[in-house]
Parts: C-alpha cells; sequence; structure tokens
C-alpha cells in the first residue's frame, strides 16, 4: 500500500518513514509544502500522512486543495498543536483523522487502518471483489478460492487487488513495482515476476496471464 508521508523534521520523519515501511506500507517522504504538492500531482496514494507546520506550504492548505478537487484520499493530520480549535480547524480543513506530537507509532499504525477501512468501505463501488472463483475483500484484506481463505504476502495481495480492479487492462512490470514500492527502494528485477509465480501457486495457474514485453493480466470473463 502505497503512503505519502509530509513531514519536515528529520529525525522524526525519519522514524515515522522506518517505522512505516516495517509495518508493510510503501512510503514516498518529502519534506515540504510545495514537494508535496508536486507527489500528489504525479502519484497516486492510498493514504497521506501530513504535517501542517511545513515549509513553503501550509500543510492545511494542501489538505484544502486536496479535497477542492475532489480527492477522497484519507489523510492523517500530525501536529503539535492540542487546541480544540486546532483539532476543528484541522478537520473542518478536510482532515480524516488528527495526532498530536508526540505520538506513539503503534496509535499512529492503528488509526491508518481505521482510516483505510472507513474508506474502503465508504468508497468503494463493489466492497467485495469477485471473478472466477476469487473474492478478494479490500476492507478486511483477506482472499478467498473456492470458498477456502488463502494466505498471501502483503505485496502478493497488492497485486491480485491491482489487477482484479483492473480487469481486462494490461498492467506493466514498471506500473506494479509503482503500486508496491517508494521511490528510493531498491526493487530486484524480477521481484514482481516472483510475486506473480507465487500468486499462479495459490490460485487458478491460468488467472494472471503474461502478456510478453508488455505486462501482466487477468482477462474479463
Amino acid at each position: 500500500m502505497r503512503l505519502l508521508l509530509v513531514e519536515d523534521d528529520m529525525i522524526l520523519g525519519d522514524g515515522l518513514k522506518t517505522g512505516l515501511e516495517m509495518d508493510g506500507y510503501a512510503v514516498d517522504w518529502v519534506t515540504d509544502g510545495l514537494l508535496a504538492e508536486e507527489a500528489l500531482k504525479s502519484n497516486q496514494y492510498e493514504l497521506i500522512v501530513l504535517d501542517i507546520n511545513l515549509p513553503r506550504k501550509n500543510g492545511l492548505e494542501i489538505l484544502r486543495q486536496l479535497r477542492n478537487r475532489r480527492d477522497s484520499t484519507p489523510v492523517l493530520l500530525l501536529t503539535a498543536r492540542d487546541t480544540v480549535s486546532d483539532r476543528v480547524l484541522g478537520l473542518d480543513s478536510g482532515a480524516d483523522d488528527y495526532v498530536v506530537k508526540p505520538f506513539d507509532l503503534n496509535e499512529i499504525y492503528a488509526r491508518l487502518r481505521a482510516l483505510y477501512r472507513r474508506h474502503t468501505l465508504t468508497h468503494a463501488k463493489k466492497p467485495l471483489i469477485e471473478h472466477k472463483n476469487v473474492k478478494l475483500d479490500p476492507a478486511s484484506h483477506t482472499v478467498f478460492f473456492h470458498n477456502s481463505k488463502i494466505d498471501l504476502s502483503q505485496k502478493e495481495f497488492e497485486i491480485l487487488k491491482f489487477l482484479l480492479t483492473h480487469i481486462g487492462q494490461v498492467a506493466s512490470r514498471a506500473r506494479l513495482e509503482e503500486t508496491l514500492y517508494a521511490w528510493d527502494s531498491e526493487v530486484e528485477s524480477n521481484t514482481v515476476e516472483v510475486h506473480i509465480h507465487h500468486l499462479r501457486k495459490k490460485l487458478d495457474s491460468k488467472l494472471i496471464r503474461t502478456i510478453r514485453g508488455v505486462g501482466y493480466i487477468i482477462d474479463e470473463e
């Protein structure tokens, strides 16, 4: 799951990035408001962790612009301000949740999981994705094949979800890597192929088709 972290405090940002990656997220970390704007224009994220007090552009301005263009990506605000009026301002600007510094990383993880569950249930056109005896539930992060639960790794789940939500469309290896990894992550050349191989072993071997030299596709019925 790809996440944008916007935090100018280098020590806190580095700690958050490391912790979130250990919790399974692909994290893009930027340190000011204008860089955050550029990241949001050129990438798609499933969650955003946003500090309010940022160089060059305030976090609340970024948040308002995001909501003004009808982008509903869940946003968790980080701030040192702990008055009721500050919390109200952040929520009224479009934040989904609000955490006051200092905080415990476990609380951040729990709040992000809750945000993603609520967002998926609220905005998904079809919460349960079903195709060729495969059922994928984005909200509970579970997959069933012929009604038997299948254990998938985080990255296997993300690849399968992406392909199932783009049925009939070819996804290149580069596009799948963007879904799985942050900008500065080192990706081995055969990483996607390995995950696809595991998915084929755990599910129907014919579910995911390789288009040689182009990418991967789950065909329509």
